[in-house]
């Protein structure tokens, strides 16, 4: 491989961009750029150094996107400085964990959802120590992170609105089992929020300990806030080299210069998307941190899918998954870490790109692009004017409001349940319904997404459907647990082009689960968050097709009628 030809493809032409691997104080990346269109690529990058967007980004000039997103953008750029402003957190941090382990509480469960949840687990993997997270509805997976070891448990809640139905469930459930076994919450439950926000007020009355977070700061944007720092350092991950390894790379992207990383990675996205390359396929490329697919996924796609635009994150599972090799002519190929992929995998559309940096850069650099290829594609990246429609919809069902749905049949122990104006009267079989789903696709753009209202620890296996239905439709096929894909990609699902297609699936779980001092079960809820995202999503044509099960035991009817 060389730097000027690596993979030598026909139609991509190939190029590089790289820190200086010798200069122990300055930045250790290394990406590689294929694009099928040079001219524009090279034209936008350009454009973006003459209106000095990197030295503007790096100044918090919320003017970058636009008159509209003005008011939003405004009070949403403290991430770009966090890998220097976050350094004092570290201390206080440190010192907690080691209060906390000298009274023998090892372990550290996460309660939080969205940005809150998926950095701190990624920044934990990598760094090889244990947080349990608990970013679910599903009562059977909230019973058995509380029935695990409680006696060494401290609890990390974290929520940045401070109203996050979720996350307070979690909270409750774990306050009643402290009460339960005679523990004083106070000393175990750990509050991370927003400064004023109603978790802050709360967990103040409740005499919890409490990081108030940077408010200038997204949800998916603070990876190097108070959200991604505390579960990860009370867990035992070098929180302080992660925000070196990001510190290391600033500089760069603050540069008005046509080898800063991120304008390019930016441009790259931008360019492709604009040109109709509209999902970008993400591989794990030897990277220490397998998860972080799942963390970028949240980020790019809650950030552009709105306006019926946006960058769809494809998550697969190695270099030979379906929709990484075959590709097709809408997807940018993807990989993070020192791995070269792209000797033997051909990018059908001519776009591709190899990132390698250690994760702190990594984490910087992609919310640099994220926000540079809003700019390109015309969108605010900041907000997400979606996510609270399936919140709203799921709140009415369980205050009684809105008409529940009737299946359309039975199938031994599913359950089926469909959106109006697609599945045909005939239709009376599992198999059938789900071939006529994915008949339904646009060839050209259309996308499966699958959506697993289950337990992701149990039921883990169910995740190989995504590969199945990829090398069957030959479409790009996205994998999301319920409810937490809800503030990821569920922003893009409803804000982005309508090019879907969604499968749900439900469960009776193996118990139900109260949540105190609330009118309704945690399974209750799960449903209804289900079933109001369906809502939505046919409310917008969207094509939903549930399957629900009489018990989790019988997945693999759903895997059978897959086949």
């Amino acid at each position: 491989m060389t730097a000027g030809d690596p993979g030598a493809q026909p139609g991509t032409a190939w190029n590089t961009v790289a820190g200086d691997p010798l200069d122990a104080d300055g930045a250790h990346y290394e990406l590689f750029f294929g694009y099928r269109d040079e001219a524009a690529f090279a034209a936008q990058v350009q454009q973006l150094v003459d209106m000095r967007f990197a030295s503007r980004l790096a100044a918090k000039d919320h003017t970058l996107w636009g008159q509209a997103a003005e008011e939003e953008s405004a009070k949403r750029l403290g991430w770009v400085d966090l890998s220097h402003t976050s350094v004092p957190l570290v201390k206080a941090i440190t010192a907690l964990r080691d209060e906390l382990h000298g009274k023998g509480l090892t372990r550290v469960v996460l309660c939080g959802m969205g940005g809150s949840s998926l950095a701190p687990e990624v920044i934990c993997g990598a760094a090889g120590v244990a947080l349990d997270v608990l970013d679910s509805s599903d009562p059977d997976f909230v019973r058995a992170a509380i029935d695990n070891d409680l006696a060494h448990t401290v609890v990390v809640v974290s929520s940045k609105s401070g109203g996050t139905v979720e996350t307070d469930s979690q909270r409750r459930a774990y306050e009643k089992a402290f009460a339960d076994a005679g523990i004083d919450p106070r000393e175990r439950i750990v509050v991370v929020t927003d400064p004023g926000s109603p978790l802050d007020q709360s967990a103040s009355e409740a005499g919890y300990r409490i990081f108030r977070a940077d408010p200038t700061v997204g949800g998916r944007f603070s990876a190097l806030t108070a959200f991604g720092l505390v579960p990860s350092g009370l867990a035992g991950a070098d929180i302080g080299a992660l925000l070196a390894e990001a510190e290391s790379i600033r500089g760069e992207l603050a540069k008005d210069s046509v080898d800063n990383p991120g304008l390019r990675l930016g441009a790259l996205m931008g360019v492709a998307n604009l040109a109709g390359v509209d999902k970008l396929v993400l591989c794990n490329a030897e990277a220490a941190y397998g998860g972080f697919g799942d963390w970028a996924e949240q980020l790019i796609a809650e950030s552009t899918g709105k306006d019926g635009k946006g960058v769809l994150p494809v998550i697969v599972e190695s270099a030979t998954a379906p929709n990484f090799s075959p590709s097709s002519a809408d997807e940018v190929l993807g990989s993070f870490g020192p791995g070269w992929l792209f000797d033997d995998v051909r990018t059908k559309s001519g776009w591709g790109v190899s990132v390698d940096a250690s994760l702190g850069a990594q984490m910087l650099l992609w919310e640099h692009a994220t926000v540079v290829c809003g700019a390109i594609i015309g969108i605010n990246p900041f907000d997400q004017p979606d996510v609270e429609s399936a919140k709203a919809a799921a709140r009415g069902l369980l205050d009684g409001g809105g008409a529940q749905p009737q299946p359309r049949f039975s199938d031994g122990a599913i359950t089926v349940y469909a959106s109006p104006g697609w599945l045909s009267d005939g239709v009376s079989n599992v198999h059938d319904a789900i071939t006529e789903l994915l008949a339904g696709l646009d060839h050209a753009h259309g996308y499966v997404a699958v959506q697993a209202y289950l337990d992701r620890h149990r039921d883990a296996a169910l995740a190989d459907v995504r590969a199945t239905i990829a090398a069957a439709t030959e479409r790009p096929v996205t994998f999301g647990w319920g409810p937490r894909f809800l503030h990821s990609t569920g922003q893009y699902h409803k804000g982005g082009p309508s090019t879907g297609v969604y499968l749900q699936i439900t469960s009776h779980p193996e118990r139900d689960l109260a949540v105190p001092d609330r009118p309704f079960t945690f399974h209750e809820f799960l449903i209804a968050q289900a079933v109001g995202d369906g809502q939505v999503l046919a409310d917008k044509g969207r094509p939903v097709l549930r399957l629900h099960l009489d018990s989790p035991a019988h997945l693999d009817a759903v895997r059978q009628a897959l086949q």
